[in-house]
């Protein structure tokens, strides 16, 4: 994909459609309320991060958006997890500040996003595998306060590692392996089995990418032999 500087009419449609298929399969929205919150943090999340892409060229605001998608239709949070989703990095990336989040969407999302931004400032930076368990740690401590913030921060992870493939490989390996010390024991105790499972296999897929095809051909054989 190239990467323009400025967003076209191509990177504006892949936007509102991937937004719209966020909020035509919105589940536990129906309080009143719900959909306008939502739509106010992703207008919010557009401006913010608008003309910003990704590694892969695709425009930022699609991350955050997929995240909403997780957190709600494969984790089960409601509008206002939601609505964290689609701010988790405007405070991080962009000149938004968490005085400005608060002021748009009152004290509990600012918290969340707090926490989401305090979570990033611990994981983010290259640690020895000697820290692991040191961070791992710290990051149960958040869940005292405000379970969603791990939720949300997990659904961060999941897109992440969906995405991965377009990152440089130091970094492949980097945050693979930060996921199978981390996110897929968090999201095991959380009970996101099918969440973990596929971080477990992400992870192996970028760790060990030719033990991981020898293994996708074989199934792939014994599933064409069964179908026969």
């Amino acid at each position: 994909m190239a990467n323009k500087d400025v967003f076209d009419e191509e990177d504006v449609q892949r936007i509102n459609a991937e937004y719209e298929s966020l909020v035509s399969n919105l589940i536990r929205c129906n309080k009143p309320g719900d959909r306008e919150l939502i739509d106010k943090a992703f207008k919010l999340a557009n401006e913010a991060h608008w003309n910003m892409r990704r590694k892969s060229g695709e425009p930022y605001v699609i991350h955050p958006i997929c995240v909403a998608k997780i957190v709600n239709q494969e984790i089960g949070l409601g509008a206002r997890s939601i609505a964290t989703a689609l701010l988790h990095d405007v405070v991080e990336d962009t000149e938004y500040t968490l005085n400005d989040i608060e002021k748009d969407f009152g004290p509990k999302i600012a918290s969340l996003i707090d926490g989401l931004t305090k979570i990033s400032g611990t994981y983010n930076k290259e640690t020895s595998t000697s820290m692991q368990a040191e961070n791992f740690r710290k990051m149960l401590l958040t869940l005292s306060d405000d379970l969603r913030v791990i939720l949300i921060k997990i659904a961060d992870r999941l897109h992440n590692m969906r995405t991965l493939e377009s990152m440089p490989e130091h970094k492949k390996m980097k945050v693979a392996g930060e996921t199978i010390f981390l996110y897929a024991p968090l999201a095991h105790r959380l009970g996101l089995y099918a969440i973990k499972s596929e971080l477990e296999d992400l992870s192996f897929k970028f760790r060990q990418p030719q033990i991981y095809d020898e293994i996708i051909g074989k199934l792939k054989h014994t599933e064409k032999r069964i179908s026969r």
